[in-house]
């Protein structure tokens, strides 16, 4: 058996996302989106982006914006631990993520990530772009938020 990570585009990656993601639509953009691929076969992606939050520090902290596998065992630790040493690779200082709170976090703590408290949840608020009003399509619990420090 044989299984790597692998770079992709945004747009190989949001395909993914698109067909397999239990709750969140395709990512705007990111910084690098990896593969993970068992025998030859694409069984997950993560998209790795700036810090959602605006008031973290964009230059030092990374954060995988949408991790999503087939349920292959093994798959989500293996992205996280690969986006984790390829934000080590560029010089970034923290890594993060946030994950419903329903959510167990098996694959960070297997990932050598550590807990850092909850976020808030609930639906988003006021325009965007145009005046549009934004769709809240996402959950509304709260979230999890795990990091990692890669560069000291």
């Amino acid at each position: 058996m044989s299984h790597r990570i692998v770079p992709m585009e945004l747009k190989e990656a949001n395909a993914f996302i698109s067909q397999l993601h239990r709750h969140h639509d395709p990512v705007q953009g990111h910084r690098f989106s990896i593969g993970y691929e068992k025998d030859g076969k694409l069984v997950g992606v993560a998209t790795i982006g700036r810090p959602v939050a605006r008031h973290t520090n964009q230059k030092e902290v990374l954060e995988v914006t949408r991790l999503c596998t087939d349920g292959t065992p093994n798959a989500c630790s293996a992205l996280y631990s690969g986006a984790a040493r390829i934000a080590r690779a560029m010089g970034y200082k923290t890594i993060q993520t946030f994950i419903l709170e329903s959510e167990p976090g098996t694959s960070l703590i297997a990932s050598g990530w550590e807990f850092s408290g909850y976020s808030g949840g609930g639906a988003w608020s006021g325009t965007y772009g145009e005046g549009k009003p934004r769709k809240n399509t996402h959950p509304q619990e709260r979230k999890q938020k795990w990091a990692k420090v890669v560069n000291k």
